[in-house]
C-alpha cells in the first residue's frame, strides 16, 4: 500500500536530519525480488534492495499489503523472523500487522490494525492480544499501529523513542500534523448500530429514544415508552439487541454527544445536556471510554 510506503518516507527519509537536526535515519526499501513491485494504487514501485538489507538493520517497518489475510511469500517471512531474532525493532503500520502475525512476531503480544480489518485478524491470530482502539502501541521491540494515517503517528514516536522531543517536534511540523493525537482509532470508527436500522418488537422505542435521548432519564422510561415492565424490558432486550438497556441507552447518548461536537459549535456543557448526559463530567466519562478523548479533544481532532 504506497500511502503506507509514504508515511514511512516521510518520516525517516525526509525527516529529521533533513531539517536542521544533526541526526536521522537511513531508508532503504527492499523487496523479495529487486524490480518492478505492483501496487494496487494505479502505479508500480522500482525497488532496488533485495531482502539481504533486512540483515544488517536496525528498525524494520512493514507497510500494508494488499491481500493482508493471504500469507505473504515464505522468503519475506523468513527475513522478517532473522531480523527479529537478532534483536532489530519490528514495525508495522496499518494491516502489516497480518504481516508481522504471519510471521509468528506478534503471538503472545499487543498489538493493532486497522479498525475494519480486526474481525479478521482476530480469527486469524488468536494468539495476539489485539487492541482494536489502540492508535499505536508500543511493545518495546514490536511496534503495530492502526490504519493509514496512524501511521505516521507512530512513525513520530519513533522518531521521538530514537531521536528525542525536539527531532519529532520538527518532523510534526514538517507535515503539518499534531505531534502527539488525543485518544484512539476507537473514535473514528463509525457507530454499528444507525438509527435508521432498528427493527424487531423494540423498533418504534428505540427509535424514539435515539432521537430524543435528552428526554429518557432512564431504563425506565424506556420501559414506560414499551408499555411493558423492566424486568421484560431488560429479557427483550437481551433478546432483540444482545445488550442491556442501559448499556444501548448510554450508546445513543454517546453517539448523539459525537455527532454535536462533530457538527455543531454548541458548548461542551449544551453538548452534554442534549445528549442526555446529567453533567459534562458524566459525558467525559462515557466519552474517553469509546474514543479515549475528551470532549474538547475529540471536537479537535473530527471538526467537519
Amino acid at each position: 500500500m504506497t500511502y503506507d510506503l509514504g508515511c514511512i518516507v516521510q518520516a525517516f527519509r525526509h525527516g529529521p536530519g533533513k531539517f536542521g537536526t544533526s541526526v536521522g535515519f537511513e531508508l532503504r526499501t527492499c523487496t523479495v525480488r529487486p524490480g518492478p513491485v505492483w501496487t494496487p494504487n494505479g502505479f508500480d514501485l522500482h525497488i532496488e534492495h533485495g531482502l539481504d538489507a533486512l540483515e544488517t538493520a536496525d528498525i524494520v517497518v512493514v507497510p500494508g499489503i494488499g491481500l493482508p489475510t493471504l500469507p505473504p511469500p515464505e522468503p519475506a517471512l523468513d527475513a522478517l523472523r532473522a531480523a527479529a531474532a537478532r534483536g532489530a525493532t519490528m514495525v508495522s503500520v496499518c494491516v502489516g500487522a497480518f504481516v508481522l502475525a504471519w510471521a509468528g512476531l506478534l503471538d503472545g503480544r499487543p498489538a493493532t490494525t486497522h479498525w475494519a480489518y480486526c474481525d479478521e485478524f482476530a480469527e486469524l491470530f488468536p494468539a495476539v492480544r489485539l487492541d482494536p482502539a489502540a492508535l499505536y502501541i508500543d511493545d518495546g521491540d514490536v511496534l503495530t499501529s492502526a490504519g493509514l494515517s496512524a501511521s505516521l503517528d507512530l512513525c513520530v514516536h519513533i522518531v521521538r523513542r530514537e531521536l528525542g522531543a525536539a527531532a519529532a517536534a520538527e518532523l510534526a511540523r514538517w507535515n503539518v500534523i499534531p505531534p502527539h493525537r488525543e485518544g484512539g482509532q476507537a473514535q473514528y470508527i463509525p457507530e454499528t448500530m444507525g438509527r435508521s436500522s432498528f427493527d424487531g418488537g423494540l423498533a418504534a422505542t428505540m427509535s424514539w429514544a435515539a432521537a430524543n435521548p435528552a428526554v429518557v432519564p432512564d431504563v425506565s422510561a424506556l420501559a414506560t415508552h414499551a408499555l411493558m415492565s423492566e424486568r421484560t424490558l431488560i429479557r427483550r432486550f437481551k433478546t432483540e439487541v444482545g445488550t442491556t438497556p442501559r448499556r444501548w441507552l448510554e450508546a445513543q447518548r454517546t453517539a448523539r454527544a459525537r455527532e454535536l461536537l462533530e457538527t455543531t459549535e454548541l458548548p461542551v456543557e449544551v453538548v452534554a445536556a442534549q445528549a442526555g448526559f446529567g453533567s459534562v463530567t458524566a459525558l467525559r466519562v462515557h466519552l474517553r471510554a469509546v474514543t479515549g478523548a475528551t470532549p474538547a479533544g475529540y471536537r479537535r481532532s473530527l471538526r467537519r
